[in-house]
């Protein structure tokens, strides 16, 4: 992989996330292209990436997170959020929660019925399993022979195991596997590792093709704009290590920089609402009104509770020994404490009995803290986080100027609408029946946060903005469809542009219900599937010339 890019290739892919990194893998498969992936990161050899716990020294570190904040929010009371994106080789999946989850198939169909045919969850299903490695081997739901591995998590905690049978207890059934299209009911997570090591998608992508002459990868590069000759996308402008670059397309650029990174970099390029690129003197290249609009994210509500009388991370990594004995337990046998994911129990349900499917998933940890980033707390606790799969409120991303090293602002709106606080307020009343179930009562749990005084609707309203916080899940910023705000079109062309696609978790219409990493693998093996495709029509479309039909002179 060199780091030196050739005047032109057939694939410009920004972003080496995990939809880029896949690509790369899929597209340069045929020898007979060029690829060059392109990342504003540097390579993945930070040792804190691969020991699971070292998400906590990832996230807000510009080493590997592009360290965005939100806007001051009003649904927060005007709190900002650090708003961490993977900027390294694999992206987000470098840094994040490891958690393998699919998401419900009333999502896809959802996607299918409003105007995207071959979304439906009958599509979408051949395709997760394509691209994944699972622990127990292929089967009608799961595949056995692809690159993203999946494994069991590596320890267990009595007071999840309470948590769990507490679940239970109050409807809740305890499950095997939450993947199979309903993912209603409780289990242990399944995570992207292998045995004990975090998995990112450069592993699993990228790892075994380095070799490949047709591949290029370029780290320490940042997309500054997109070149329009008319409605064509023909190159990329780049600046790497202090010095403008400008590579071309042949055939097409693939934009997999995020629902934060991809919709900035259209705007850049005069694509997007016109207010926006008039205000800012960028000019109109083509107004899509869509673009940076429709953000979607699942708000968390952390909910803490003090208990008595069981092991918690808080106590175990309170002394000196405690954490010597983690990291020989890790350098040991790859287990114990530093190679849990953030999250390992989770729970899908019902706020209220009305809902059709669970609209509700719980991330159980058996630890504390105020926010990530700071210490544990100093008395044992766990967390029952619980957020709105499916959220009404809308927000936005927009860019602040053409200079592609000014952050853009970032509006979630977070519980603008007022059915989130309704299901915030409900999420709020579930955990506290769980939590009060008898299989907790011989911890004698006490809620730290919010706190008991919160009890009337308006109370606990208002204790959702005070507690709420990004569970690391923004999408839809250049959603797929046929109306007005749609950026992009079924086979995720940008609408009006050609030879220009965009390829992540921006060009979901509907945020799906859990954890966004797997569905863009999904959403890129697509991707791949019908680039190629176009392709192979594109050349048979090219009239062949007739023998003996040659220019004479």
């Amino acid at each position: 992989m060199s780091q030196l890019p050739l005047e032109a290739y057939d694939y410009l892919i920004v972003g080496a996330g995990p939809a880029g990194c896949l690509l790369a893998n899929r597209l340069s498969a045929d020898p007979g292209v060029s690829v060059l992936l392109i990342e504003a990161g540097g390579r993945d050899n930070y040792p804190w990436i691969h020991i699971p716990v070292g998400y906590l020294y990832c996230i807000g570190n510009p080493r590997t997170d592009w360290c965005y904040s939100t806007e001051a929010d009003p649904g927060l009371h005007g709190r900002s959020l650090k708003y961490p994106r993977g900027r390294v080789l694999g992206g987000s999946s470098s840094i994040n929660g490891m958690i393998y989850m699919r998401g419900q198939a009333a999502d896809y169909d959802g996607w299918a019925a409003a105007g995207n045919p071959g979304w439906a969850w009958r599509d979408v299903l051949p395709l997760f399993k394509r691209s994944e490695n699972h622990f127990a081997g292929a089967s009608e739901l799961h595949g056995g022979d692809g690159e993203w591995r999946v494994e069991r998590q590596r320890l267990s905690w009595e007071i999840l195991e309470a948590f769990r049978e507490a679940a239970a207890q109050n409807g809740i059934a305890s499950v095997d596997d939450f993947n199979g299209g309903d993912n209603e009911g409780c289990s242990y997570f399944q995570v992207n590792q292998k045995r004990g090591v975090r998995w990112n998608a450069s592993k699993a992508f990228l790892r075994d093709i380095r070799q490949r002459p047709n591949l290029q990868v370029l780290t320490g590069a940042e997309a500054e704009r997109l070149e329009l000759e008319g409605s064509r996308a023909r190159a990329l402008h780049l600046r790497c290590q202090g010095r403008a670059l400008r590579v071309a397309a042949r055939r097409e650029i693939i934009l997999c920089a995020g629902a934060i990174g991809s919709p900035a970099l259209l705007q850049r390029s005069g694509i997007g609402p016109r207010p926006l690129l008039e205000r800012l003197g960028i000019g109109v290249r083509h107004e899509l009104p869509g673009v940076g609009e429709n953000l979607q994210d699942h708000l968390q509500l952390r909910l803490i509770y003090r208990v008595e009388g069981v092991k918690t991370l808080n106590r175990i990594a309170a002394t000196p020994w405690g954490k010597l004995g983690m990291g020989l337990e890790y350098l040991l046998r790859r287990s114990g404490p530093l190679s849990m994911a953030p999250s390992q129990l989770g729970a899908f349900a019902k706020s209220d009995p009305g809902q059709a499917r669970a609209n509700l998933q719980y991330h159980v940890q058996p630890l504390s803290l105020e926010r990530f980033g700071e210490p544990l707390h100093d008395f044992p606790a766990f967390t029952a986080s619980v957020c709105n799969l499916r959220p009404t409120s809308r927000g936005s991303v927009q860019i602040a100027s053409v200079d592609a090293s000014v952050a853009p602002l970032i509006r979630p709106n977070y519980l603008s609408d007022e059915r989130d606080l309704q299901v915030a307020a409900d999420a709020i009343r579930l955990t506290r029946r769980i939590v009060a179930a008898p299989a907790l009562a011989r911890y004698r749990p006490e809620e730290y946060k919010p706190g008991p005084q919160y009890q009337s609707e308006e109370d606990l309203q208002r204790a959702a903005g005070e507690i709420g916080t990004t569970i690391f899940h923004p999408v839809g910023t250049c959603a797929m469809g046929q109306g007005r705000e749609a950026v992009v079109d079924a086979r995720l062309r940008v609408h009006g542009i050609a030879a220009l696609r965009v390829v992540d978790a921006s060009i979901m219409p509907s945020i799906t219900s859990g954890n966004t990493c797997s569905p863009v693998l999904m959403i890129a093996e697509k991707a791949a599937q019908m680039i190629a495709a176009d392709a192979r029509a594109a050349i048979s479309m090219v009239p062949q010339r007739e023998p003996g039909c040659g220019v004479s002179a």
